[in-house]
């Protein structure tokens, strides 16, 4: 009787603990929250803000996703701002060896000055629907996980092709929770955007990659489009007036925007995979890259304008990889993440009935990632297309996939050529985009020299490279494709199957000879890791959802979220650092490094430094939860007026991107003030400022 009564005193205590730390509050101000689960209580309580629907509903029409980044509505006539490098690659295509405007910058005085960008498509939230019960109620009792993803996908293909045919916007199911919740995101698309205005490359990006995710920034990293329909400015009632006063240390602001992923709610063995398989690969590949494209930039400054947007992204990414992985290499945070685990796994292990539902859950994740750890490489190289880097690649791919799924049962096709998404690849498919063949062949070569040192036994690899040098192999695919050509592309669209199997065209060749191998390792991956994760993650999900619900966030997934936080300094190795900067610390950080690249500064600025007012704040920081993605994301105040938009993090911002926290992480965004500043002072831009600031 006192081992039975000691046991139940055990499992009651287990779950007591389980029940006080599910319950314990947010940690400050964590979270990228859909906006039909903003924490409106908890600002209430906190802050005394009181959330209307109103409120956010215009934040939420105002807010932009601008390719994998984030935009704003600034003004009724379809004005769209967002940083500098997430408009780059439109601004790059623009650009010619005459007519460079990365290094010029640009700016439409008039209307008609303003220029067409290519192939650039943005996305505006109209509506979300949960339709989690529609989704889950295709899985039933003794499915395998890869039985519950097919019944699941199934599902949101269907709902996202009903509801694509019913109001004729694009629509995707968004997946939360880990699979414990999904919602259904339909968003409203324009195509005719064109560039406005955009700085000059040394202040959208001064300090360059040494001063990446640091702080204190000097930064102008803004970029304006203006959003066309039926040949005119859109007119909109959604956008963000212009704040009239400036934030200042301890204010409440607010950021809308669409944040990449984040792993918090990642089991400690995925985290592991990260850290010790992923992350690896990833870096060096990067510093591989890196490295090879700088040898290509110094040929000519042609070559350095061809291969400068490139780099940036590269290094943008190589030094985010290595801020995420320092959190992983961090024994304090993964001890943490490791003990939170254990706490809810052994509070459900000591109830029955919860430990057989839930109790498999974390094993059978781990044992997902020693399968995934064993093909990594190979999924890497030909499925991930690391193999084969040169953008004829991906068209050729692209075109041979749509040809074999489009007439596929839409919830039997790959899901990115669902019916719900294939105007978008038609269009991707179709952009005028510059292609230099060159830069092609360069990048090409090098990637398949990778494949030949990784896995040189395969029997693909012999196959692609057939005994001759890489160098050969990249110039016979580059200068024998004939997918430079809209009307080539357009000829494969239109004539299917039959005229991809009937092609002579090398780089289409390619596509087809290692389409089967790339499709087998994207079904391994899918049913041995990717299914076991959702469905084990949604039973994680559920165990946490029994007793907290969503009072705690989920992880981001690239789609609109809303974070917050104040406007707030921070101390770095016992060294106040203030909470804004101004235009006179960019000159004094310019001449400290006596104007040197990349501390140099466009000549304008030299020539008009008199005209500005140098306390005027350039950029400022706040503890707004963000993570890649939310680059370009409109940064409001409590009144929903335009303060700044975010551009960076610094350095320790990074790692939050699996553990929050608010003492020294920070979010960084360049002032609205500043802007205004720069436009009036230094490019003569009026109009645009008075176009933001509302005047007639």
């Amino acid at each position: 009787m006192n081992r039975l009564r000691n046991t139940c005193l055990k499992i009651s205590l287990g779950l007591l603990v389980l029940f006080l730390w599910l319950l314990l509050p947010l940690a400050a101000d964590e979270g990228m929250w859909p906006y039909n689960l903003v924490p409106k209580d908890y600002l209430a309580k906190k802050y005394n803000f009181k959330v209307t629907d109103e409120w956010l509903n215009h934040l939420r029409l105002a807010s932009i996703r601008f390719g994998g980044a984030s935009a704003s509505f600034v003004s009724p006539d379809g004005l769209v701002l967002t940083n500098h490098h997430v408009g780059r690659g439109a601004i790059q295509n623009l650009s010619t060896a005459e007519r460079n405007l990365i290094k010029t910058g640009f700016y439409a005085r008039t209307r008609d000055e303003e220029l067409k960008c290519p192939g650039v498509e943005l996305w505006v939230l109209q509506e979300i629907e949960d339709v989690t019960d529609k989704v889950l109620s295709a899985e039933k009792p003794g499915m395998s996980p890869q039985e519950v993803a097919a019944a699941r996908q199934k599902v949101i293909a269907e709902i996202e092709k009903e509801a694509s045919e019913k109001t004729g916007l694009r629509c995707t199911v968004v997946t939360l929770y880990s699979g414990g919740m999904y919602n259904l995101y339909k968003y409203k698309t324009y195509n005719d955007v064109r560039l406005v205005f955009a700085p000059e490359e040394e202040i959208a990006f001064f300090g360059g990659d040494p001063d990446n995710f640091t702080y204190p920034r000097y930064d102008l990293d803004i970029a304006l489009f203006r959003v066309y329909e039926n040949g005119q400015p859109l007119k909109t009632q959604h956008y963000l007036k212009w704040a009239t006063t400036g934030v200042k240390e301890g204010d409440l602001v607010f950021c809308s925007g669409n944040p990449g992923s984040t792993g918090r709610m990642l089991t400690y063995d995925q985290l592991l995979f990260l850290r010790d398989v992923s992350y690896p690969f990833t870096i060096a590949n990067y510093k591989r890259r890196q490295a090879l494209l700088h040898e290509y930039a110094k040929k000519s400054p042609e070559h350095e304008r061809i291969a400068l947007n490139t780099i940036f992204g590269i290094e943008n990414s190589l030094k985010a990889t290595v801020g995420y992985q320092s959190g992983l290499l961090d024994k304090d945070l993964m001890a943490k993440k490791l003990a939170e685990e254990q706490k809810i796994r052994r509070a459900i292990e000591a109830n029955p009935a919860l430990a057989k539902e839930y109790g498999q859950a974390w094993e059978e994740i781990a044992q997902a990632q020693k399968e995934y750890a064993s093909f990594f490489k190979p999924y890497m190289f030909f499925e991930r297309a690391q193999a084969f880097n040169t953008v004829y690649f991906n068209i050729a791919r692209t075109l041979v996939r749509l040809a074999t799924e489009k007439d596929k049962p839409n919830d039997q096709r790959l899901r990115e050529f669902r019916e719900a998404n294939l105007a978008a690849v038609r269009r991707s498919l179709l952009s005028p985009a510059p292609i230099y063949d060159d830069f092609e062949i360069y990048k090409l070569a090098d990637s398949l020299k990778q494949l030949r040192e990784e896995l040189p036994d395969l029997m693909e690899t012999r196959w692609i490279l057939g005994g001759k040098s890489c160098e050969e192999v990249a110039k016979e695919l580059v200068t024998g494709t004939k997918l430079k050509d809209l009307e080539i592309r357009k000829k494969y669209i239109e004539g299917g199957l039959e005229a991809i199997y009937q092609s002579d065209d090398p780089m289409i060749k390619l596509a087809l000879l290692v389409d089967p191998i790339s499709r087998g390792l994207r079904q391994r991956y899918e049913k041995n890791v990717e299914a076991v994760e959702v469905k084990n993650g949604t039973l994680i999900a559920r165990a946490l959802f029994k007793l907290k619900g969503t009072s705690i966030p989920p992880d981001a997934t690239g789609t609109l979220r809303l974070s917050f936080g104040v406007v707030k300094g921070y101390v770095e190795n016992g060294r106040k650092i203030p909470y804004k900067t101004d235009f006179a610390g960019l000159y004094e950080r310019a001449k400290k490094f006596n104007f040197q690249p990349p501390y140099s500064l466009p000549e304008r600025y030299l020539q008009r430094k008199s005209a500005l007012n140098l306390k005027t704040p350039l950029n400022f920081v706040a503890t707004v939860d963000s993570i890649g993605g939310n680059s370009g994301s409109p940064v409001v105040n409590r009144k929903g007026e335009f303060v700044g938009v975010l551009f960076d993090g610094n350095i320790q911002s990074l790692p939050t991107r699996f553990v929050y926290e608010d003492k020294i992480s920070r979010s960084v965004m360049v002032d609205a003030q500043g802007i205004i500043e720069a436009l009036i002072k230094i490019y003569d831009a009026k109009s645009l400022a008075d176009e933001l600031l509302g005047r007639k």
